[in-house]
């Protein structure tokens, strides 16, 4: 698993959105299709949001709004989260990890 080297603070202004596009991690050839994303709030441990699959649909975190924080994985080259209706309480570090599928199909 890499760690995503474009990670944000939303600081003190506030705009109706924050959207990031991960800087580029990816080795030659690897191909990741999964991408967890993470936020940790002033005062608290680190705690995934979504984990954000190439094919399929986003698995969110139980008590989490959807429509908050929409993400998009198109390929195994990117993958965005977008945090709207931005308020103080949203105030954290956010930041993604990515992985190889989990399958021993893969090596086949």
């Amino acid at each position: 698993m890499l760690l995503c080297v474009d990670a944000f603070s939303t600081g003190s202004s506030l705009s109706d959105q924050v959207h990031q596009t991960p800087a580029d991690i990816h080795a030659k050839g690897t191909s990741y299709s999964q991408m967890y994303w993470y936020r940790q709030l002033q005062g608290e441990g680190m705690k995934q949001i979504v984990l954000s699959p190439t094919y399929g649909k986003p698995e969110y975190e139980p008590n989490l709004k959807i429509e908050k924080f929409p993400v998009t994985k198109p390929d195994a080259d990117s993958g965005t989260l977008t945090v709207k209706d931005l308020v103080a309480e949203d105030k954290g570090l956010y930041f993604c990890a990515v992985s190889q599928p989990h399958s021993d199909t893969v090596n086949l």
